[in-house]
């Protein structure tokens, strides 16, 4: 297996007062656990504030985090960003195809159609043992990454939206 390269990225950009909603599948709570503890060490190491949705499984997430950005809009409270986090394995049948490609285009239509920054998480695995190699923070950090991600993303979008 590949060794990831986290590359440290040096914006700066003031993210202080941003907020985020982390939009979980609880499927599997042990994993989903760890890649919500992950996710949540990155956004309190930068200060950003964030929500908790807990959904039934990853093909909800997309349309959880829709319903959540609407209703924090309208509330004065929009959010900045959303971290989604999931754990499909594969199974004896073609149901893992269907919801891992699924959950992953409702994600990047979703982030694509709002210019909503926003950290996929959803990992998609072949067995448990490969679930949690990657949900681990002391392993892949998935969790953490899609924090990162998140993070890195309302940097830019704040960065961009300066006169």
């Amino acid at each position: 297996m590949a060794t990831p390269r986290r590359a440290q990225l040096d914006d700066k950009t003031d993210i202080s007062d941003a907020r985020v909603v982390i939009v979980e599948a609880r499927f599997y709570d042990d994993i989903q656990d760890a890649l919500l503890a992950g996710a949540q060490a990155e956004l309190d190491a930068a200060g950003v504030g964030y929500d908790i949705l807990s959904v039934p499984g990853a093909l909800e997430i997309p349309a959880a985090i829709a319903i959540a950005l609407d209703a924090a809009k309208k509330n004065g409270r929009p959010y900045d960003g959303a971290v989604a986090l999931g754990c499909v394995i594969r199974g004896d049948t073609i149901h893992f195809e269907i919801v891992s490609m699924e959950s992953s285009r409702g994600l990047m239509d979703l982030s694509v159609s709002r210019s909503v920054p926003l950290g996929n998480g959803i990992i998609t695995v072949n067995n448990e043992e490969q679930a949690w190699e990657r949900a681990q923070a002391d392993k892949l950090n998935k969790g953490g990454d899609a924090a990162r991600a998140a993070i890195q993303m309302i940097r830019i979008k704040r960065k961009l939206a300066k006169p």
